[in-house]
C-alpha cells in the first residue's frame, strides 16, 4: 500500500510540473504574439509592453508556485536524507525566485502598470 501511495504521489507531482511546463510555454507564446502584434500593427498605445511583461510575470509566479508545490510531494515520499535535503535547496531557491518575481511585479504595477487587469487582447485581440 506504501508504494502505491509513493507511486501515485509522485505522478501526481510530475503531473504538476507538466501543467507547470505549459503554463510557462502558453504564457511566453501569447507574449510573444502580443509583442510582435505590438510591433507590427502599431498597437503599442492598445497592448503596452509593460503590460505585457507583467501578464507573463504573473504567470511565470504561477508556474513556480505550482513547481513548488511538485517539491513538496516530492519531499513527502523522498526515501533519503539526501534526496529531501537536495529538494529542500530547490525549494528554497524558487521560493526566493519567486519573491523577487513578485516584488518585481509590484513595482511595475506602482510605476504604471494595471494589476490584475486582463491584456487587450483578453477581450477580443487575439482572434483578429
Amino acid at each position: 500500500m506504501e508504494e502505491i501511495i509513493k507511486t501515485i504521489t509522485l505522478l501526481l507531482a510530475r503531473w504538476i510540473e507538466a501543467g507547470a511546463a505549459t503554463v510557462i510555454a502558453f504564457a511566453s507564446a501569447r507574449s510573444f504574439y502580443l509583442f510582435v502584434l505590438a510591433i507590427v500593427t502599431d498597437r503599442s498605445l492598445l497592448i503596452p509592453k509593460e503590460e505585457i511583461r507583467l501578464s507573463l510575470g504573473r504567470s511565470l509566479a504561477l508556474a513556480l508556485e505550482m513547481e513548488l508545490g511538485a517539491d513538496i510531494l516530492k519531499t513527502a515520499v523522498a526515501p533519503t536524507w539526501n534526496d529531501i535535503g537536495l529538494l529542500a535547496a530547490i525549494a528554497v531557491l524558487r521560493t526566493a525566485l519567486n519573491y523577487f518575481l513578485e516584488r518585481e511585479l509590484r513595482n511595475a504595477e506602482q510605476r504604471g502598470g494595471t494589476p490584475n487587469q486582463p491584456v487587450e487582447s483578453d477581450v477580443g485581440l487575439m482572434g483578429s
